[in-house]
């Protein structure tokens, strides 16, 4: 008797990582796999046998938690001598061989480019007992054309594009990911349909640079159509999207989120940093004076919209009067929050060689202050919502589990983390997908609390989907057909 194969996924990155795995846990099930909740552990018989990293290659912790990770399981493959291990994602298309040179144990390295062609190589790599690479420099398939294991049976990422054309010198994306390339329209809308069919109540339109998008296909203004069209999905509660390039966004895009009603007030627009040389250096293609445009007129047209950003510290060459300049344009521009990094070297980025790199002991000085002053806005703009009501999306996996007050958690429209009292009655709890009305009573720098009782608690076919996804096993979609559904991959950071 032949006892079923398990996978566990690891994943590290951005969202379109997240949405990747998403794919290779889909590809792993209709493989025959089913999925496991824990890397084995050396001294225990429990665990996947098939354990896949899904890297990140953005920044330079990424690199020391994979290889500090793939060390760990030398030790954990030698207790268990049938376990395969993957590593895939951006990490494998940029160091290839090197990943075998220092983890020698690993079965099968491959791109971000040929995602599909994992389960050949795991079953290849086991019948002839020898690791196997294989990178490919062209996408095989668009992602969405791959069988999925979704992660939420109420919201989805939906990409619109891969890849990207731009040539920061921070970045080692386009390099890996390739020139972008668009999906068609009419693809993109079937999709999202079949996903709401399904119950999908929230998507999140997904892409390097999403408001690039129609370049491949000559139409400047592919996104913003694209946008308004969301609005006429019968069921389809709420659109995000990520993340955008201060370039390339344009009015048309500001008009389509302001006339839709189904996108959401919330807009995550880049910096990068406050100081035009700076960004000229980055090659970023704007300075801060248009950055600071674009968000006023977001705001003239949504006056409530959260707007949230990407901020490097101690890029080459940056210095103090730099550093002034970005904390002016985030007393400006006043963000709801910030994602904020310091500054490390990617080998392969122009920004590598680049001479008057910043001591480390500098930036993370500077880290900090950057830091304390995000914190301090983002709780002023919070402030500004107790004893409001707002609308709230209950959700999985979201914020603290605390189990005193044994709040709820979900997102509001503008995408805030919003944790509320649940109701004593649990048969008046909501499930991870409903909807209702919330009075904040207190503000944090990173969430919002209601601690009142909520009203106008609308069940959704999002929580339906939810209900049944818990009690009833979902199969596995293939393309654009019925993605199932389970327990979150492991993300380390977003990007």
């Amino acid at each position: 008797m032949t006892t079923e194969r398990t996978y566990h996924v690891i994943t590290y990155g951005c969202q379109m990582n997240v949405h990747d795995s998403e794919r290779i846990s889909g590809l792993l099930e209709e493989a025959g796999l089913s999925r496991a909740d824990a890397v084995a552990d050396p001294t225990l018989g429990a665990g996947a046998d098939v354990v896949v990293f899904n890297t990140c290659a953005v920044r330079e912790n990424a690199d020391n938690r994979l290889y500090g990770n793939l060390g760990h399981m030398a030790s954990v493959k030698a207790a268990h001598p049938g376990l395969q291990i993957a590593v895939g994602g951006c990490m494998a298309q940029k160091d290839r061989e090197v990943i075998l040179k220092k983890a020698p144990w690993v079965d099968v390295v491959f791109g971000t480019h040929n995602v599909g062609a994992l389960p050949r190589l795991l079953e290849r790599a086991r019948v002839e007992r020898e690791a196997q690479i294989e990178i490919k420099e062209a996408l095989e398939t668009f992602p969405s054309n791959l069988p999925s294991r979704r992660e939420s049976p109420y919201s989805a990422w939906v990409s619109v594009s891969v890849g990207c054309n731009n040539t920061c010198t921070f970045c080692i994306v386009p390099a890996l990911r390739g020139k972008e390339s668009d999906r068609r329209p009419g693809d993109i809308l079937a999709e999202i349909e079949m996903l709401v069919a399904q119950g999908v109540q929230e998507i999140t339109l997904l892409g390097q640079n999403v408001n690039a998008y129609g370049v491949e296909f000559g139409d400047r203004q592919a996104f913003a159509k694209l946008l308004r069209a969301c609005g006429s999905i019968e069921g389809l509660e709420r659109v995000r999207f990520t993340s955008p390039h201060p370039k390339d966004f344009t009015d048309d895009v500001i008009e389509a989120m302001a006339e839709t009603h189904n996108v959401m007030p919330q807009l995550h627009m880049p910096l990068q940093s406050g100081s035009d040389q700076i960004l000229k250096t980055m090659r970023r293609s704007y300075r801060s004076k248009k950055f600071l445009g674009i968000l006023e007129r977001v705001r003239e047209a949504m006056p409530l919209a959260a707007i949230t950003t990407d901020i490097i510290v101690g890029f080459p060459g940056e210095t103090e009067e730099d550093f002034q300049a970005t904390m002016d344009v985030v007393r400006e521009a006043r963000f709801s929050a910030a994602f904020t990094f310091q500054y490390s070297i990617r080998p392969g980025t122009p920004a590598a060689t680049m001479d008057a790199q910043v001591p480390k002991a500098v930036v993370q000085e500077r880290y900090d202050r950057l830091i304390e002053l995000v914190n301090e806005l983002a709780w002023e703009e919070n402030k500004r919502f107790v004893g409001q009501d707002v609308e709230v999306m209950f959700a999985t996996g979201e914020g603290r589990k605390d189990a005193e007050t044994q709040r709820l958690s979900g997102r509001a429209r503008d995408n805030r983390l919003v944790h509320v009292a649940a109701p004593a009655d649990p048969a008046d709890r909501p499930r991870p997908g409903d909807i209702a009305t919330v009075r904040i009573t207190h503000a944090a720098p990173h969430h919002l609390n209601s601690d009142v009782p909520f009203t106008g608690l609308r069940r959704t076919r999002g929580g339906d989907a939810w209900e049944a996804a818990t009690t009833t096993p979902q199969p596995v979609g293939v393309g654009l057909g019925m993605p199932a559904v389970g327990k979150p991959a492991e993300v380390s950071s977003a990007q």
